[in-house]
This record gives C-alpha cells, sequence and structure tokens, in this order.
C-alpha cells in the first residue's frame, strides 16, 4: 500500500494543477487504510477525510462509506483521500493523534490541521460544502477559473 501513497499523490497533484480535465481525475477507491498511511504524505496535496469506527460492522460507518462511494468523483475534484480505521486495537497513529470515541468522521485540510470533527454521517454534499468554504480551497477554485479563462 505504501507504494501506492505517490501514484496517489501524483494523480492529485495533476488534478490540483488545473490540468486535468474532468474526465480525467483520479477516483480513488478503495478507501486507504489508516495503518498504511501517513498524514504528513498528503501535506499540500490532498485533503484526507479519516473514518473512524469500533468495527467494520457499525450502521454509521456502514452509512458513511456508502455516501462517500456513491459520489466519490466529487470528493476527488476537491483532491480528497478517504482513510479508514475500524479496529482501535491496531492504535494507528491517526487514531492516536485524532482520539475517536467510536465512530467519527473527520476532514483534514491540505494543511495537516483538523478543519472538521463529526461524530455521525455526513452527506458528500455536506462534506464538500465545508470543503469549498476553506481558504485554500478558495483559492484553487479562483486560479482554475483564471487559468480556463
Amino acid at each position: 500500500m505504501k507504494r501506492l501513497i505517490p501514484f496517489v499523490i501524483a494523480g492529485l497533484l495533476t488534478t490540483a494543477s488545473g490540468a486535468a480535465a474532468a474526465d480525467d481525475i483520479p477516483v480513488i477507491w478503495p478507501p486507504l487504510e489508516a495503518s498504511e498511511v501517513n498524514l504528513n504524505d498528503f501535506l499540500w496535496v490532498a485533503r484526507p477525510v479519516v473514518v473512524f469506527a469500533d468495527t467494520p460492522a457499525d450502521p454509521r460507518f456502514v452509512e458513511q462509506m456508502t455516501l462517500l462511494e456513491a459520489r466519490i468523483e466529487d470528493l476527488a475534484v476537491r483532491d480528497v483521500v478517504v482513510i479508514v480505521d475500524t479496529d482501535p486495537d491496531a492504535k494507528s497513529e491517526l487514531r492516536t493523534k485524532l482520539r475517536p470515541r467510536g465512530f467519527m468522521m473527520v476532514i483534514v485540510g491540505k494543511d495537516g490541521g483538523v478543519k472538521l470533527r463529526k461524530p455521525s454521517p455526513w452527506t458528500v454534499r455536506e462534506i464538500t460544502r465545508q470543503i469549498d468554504k476553506m481558504p485554500l480551497r478558495q483559492e484553487e477554485i479562483r486560479l482554475r477559473k483564471a487559468t480556463a479563462g
């Protein structure tokens, strides 16, 4: 999995540069496992959305993953990488850093800061609206418009 991360990052860089058409946006699915990633690998490149649960059978986890998968393209446009952690016993670096209690969905900005924590599932529309309010995302939109027009 660690060998996959450079390709994910390279694909996101192409998308972030504005050079890729909408059809060229890489769709990152299935999600990455928390035990196999380091948040620092995504710094200034991607916006991790981390979904925690104590078990993959948690109904909130199942609902969140269904919501994300249904509109993963909308997340890819915003350079989102989905990361999951459903094993509290593994004590992943992400679980230690973000300290979830049961189910939790976290949006991490490209700057590495936690932008939102939610104890219940959110739709992709809610997630993308939150991302689109971020100053860095606003700058990306301005740059994309400037290079397109």
